[in-house]
């Protein structure tokens, strides 16, 4: 069964850690200093500012950081500094009865987005697409930080996944179906294909975006996801923004999506605002949702968090 970690409030502590690559200090103290302005509590991991390279510290380092803030009773949401690459390499030394008997808020995207489905899958926890520490940062719109707020405080159900109206979502297949919904980042899933840790897809709504990729090279990851048959298992899809993917051989993200993913058939959405986007979406990783391309909503039909 499921479980919905315990509801976000003010005053509550925040656990801050580096999962996968390095964040810049000065970066990292802005965001521990918006945070503390918001009302909440600060606990830095032993590796936050830990360096090497494209990595921040060992995966065991890592993994110690993550352990620790599960372990910590008084820490109510686990937010990592960014993604990068490097967060899966964390997973084989993380102890999933542990994590399963201390459910957390945590929240993430891009790379992060692997430690998120893996959460779900390995200690029922519904986890959260949604926002880093680098976003705790001036320039990041108000509808992120309500979006992330109001999902993590809200403990009744059914509420809806909501762009913000200058961004519609599409109806790019029609179809109304219910399931749990998993996914995030294109690239980092491709990337656990064939390891104990791939996506499963049986019965649920896929959600994939990308960022800073060709579209020919979009194509190679959306081929090699239909040829793992994840998109012959999913009940529906979801497609975010492609945020600075530049068209390749004339073909732009619209084309690809109306080239390979109708045809499908599978009901599909496309355009949600999430992740790598300027504004960002919550979405419930591991929660039932259920998406009417029709009407174009996603309504998420369970409580995501618990008083």
């Amino acid at each position: 069964m499921v479980t919905a970690p315990q509801q976000l409030k003010r005053g509550d502590t925040v656990g801050i850690v580096t999962l996968g690559s390095p964040l810049a200090a000065n970066r990292i103290n802005e965001g521990i200093h918006m945070l503390q302005k918001m009302g909440l509590n600060v606990i830095v991991g032993k590796y936050v500012y830990a360096a090497n390279g494209f990595l921040a510290a060992t995966p065991q380092q890592r993994a110690e950081d993550l352990m620790n803030m599960f372990k910590n009773p008084q820490v109510k949401w686990i937010l990592p500094a960014r993604g990068g690459v490097g967060v899966a390499s964390v997973l084989p030394f993380l102890d999933f009865n542990i994590i399963k008997s201390n459910p957390k808020i945590v929240s993430g995207y891009s790379d992060i987005t692997i430690l998120l489905n893996v959460l779900f899958e390995y200690a029922d926890l519904i986890t959260f697409q949604s926002l880093l520490l680098l976003d705790f940062n001036p320039e990041t719109p108000p509808y992120n930080f309500n979006q992330f707020f109001a999902a993590t405080s809200t403990i009744t159900a059914p509420w809806q996944i909501l762009n913000p109206p200058e961004v519609p979502l599409i109806g790019a297949v029609p179809g109304n179906v219910t399931g749990q919904i998993v996914g995030g980042n294109l690239t980092s899933f491709v990337d656990t294909l064939g390891t104990s840790y791939e996506i499963n897809t049986q019965d649920r709504i896929i959600l994939l975006e990308e960022t800073h990729e060709p579209i020919n090279k979009v194509y190679r990851y959306l081929s090699h996801l239909a040829m793992a048959h994840k998109f012959d298992e999913c009940a529906g899809i979801i497609m975010g923004q492609c945020t600075n993917c530049e068209p390749a051989y004339g073909k732009s993200y619209s084309d690809l999506i109306n080239e390979f993913l109708v045809p499908l058939g599978k009901p599909l959405m496309t355009n949600l605002a999430s992740a790598h986007s300027h504004f960002k979406a919550t979405v419930p990783i591991g929660a039932r949702i259920t998406m009417d391309t029709v009407n174009r909503t996603l309504t998420v039909m369970e409580p995501v968090v618990r008083a």
